[in-house]
């Protein structure tokens, strides 16, 4: 992911009088649907709290059978699975990290690497750029978000808070899938998304800080703007990387969706940045002829 939506992995409201989107919760009716499903839109930095602002947040995990996340989450902490991933973060035998980067570049690299790592470069050069921008990625947000603890996450919560129940949580997509998008881009690819987030590290506060912000306000229109946002270099997302990110996913999603709630009540929970605009989940809902309601 870009630096304006690598903050994101990754996924991204005022007043509903104010925005299209002005809600993170919203309810799903109609179209032979006997009862309302609803969906949740989450974000990797924001503190469990963000639930308690959301009144009828309770009700909706009550009214739901099953809660489905993008992936399922303890499928991502099963000891095949970490082994996999592991085996699929390191380069192949006849590249190294160094080796994807100008020595300007790597120089960049290399001291974020001693800041927040502790360690030399030298010791990852088998290590894909995608592995240690992730890596990066949350100490650095540890380091400039207060409160933010990278062991509560939002959609774990919600598929343990299901389990806790005796519901059933599922998965929208495999974390095969998952692991692809975060570490099976071209490699120099990968090493520029590293660079263009590190070599500004200022912008990329700024800009987390925004997302942090509009999230809070549950602003998912901005979440949007700022995550589409392009400045005309090369550190911007390709089209082709924005449908493979976001609106692909999208799509796979609502073909999924219609069949998971016709089985039962669903809870869906999911980034906040898939949610809004003409290729959103919310609008691809309504385009298949289901009413999508904001609820507070």
């Amino acid at each position: 992911m870009k630096t304006k939506n690598l903050l994101t992995t990754l996924v991204l409201l005022v007043a509903t009088a104010l925005g299209a989107n002005a809600q993170l919760l919203w309810k799903i009716s109609g179209n032979g649907l006997t009862q309302p499903s609803y969906i949740f839109g989450t974000y990797h930095l924001s503190p469990l709290g963000i639930t308690d602002s959301i009144a009828s947040l309770p009700q909706a995990m009550a009214d739901a059978k099953q809660v489905y996340g993008e992936v399922v989450m303890a499928d991502m902490m099963k000891p095949e699975f970490l082994t996999k991933m592991q085996q699929q973060m390191m380069m192949p035998q006849d590249t190294t990290l160094q080796s994807l980067f100008t020595s300007e570049e790597l120089e960049t690299v290399a001291q974020a690497v001693k800041e927040y790592l502790q360690v030399d470069i030298a010791m990852l050069g088998m290590m894909k750029p995608a592995a240690l921008y992730q890596q990066l990625t949350v100490l650095f947000c540890i380091k400039h978000t207060p409160g933010y603890n990278p062991q509560e996450q939002l959609d774990t919560y919600f598929q343990q808070e299901a389990t806790k129940q005796g519901k059933k949580v599922g998965g929208l997509e495999t974390v095969q899938s998952q692991v692809d998008i975060l570490f099976n881009k071209p490699l120099r690819r990968q090493a520029q998304d590293l660079y263009c987030f590190l070599s500004d590290p200022d912008k990329a506060d700024r800009q987390m800080k925004e997302l942090v912000a509009a999230y809070a306000a549950q602003d998912l229109d901005k979440m949007l703007r700022l995550m589409e946002e392009k400045e005309g270099t090369s550190c911007d997302p390709t089209p082709e990387e924005m449908a493979q990110l976001l609106y692909n996913r999208n799509t796979d999603w609502v073909a999924k969706m219609p069949a998971i709630m016709q089985a039962a009540p669903t809870l869906f929970v999911v980034g906040a940045g898939h949610l809004p605009g003409n290729k959103g989940v919310l609008s691809l809902l309504k385009q298949q002829g289901y009413q999508v309601e904001p609820m507070e």
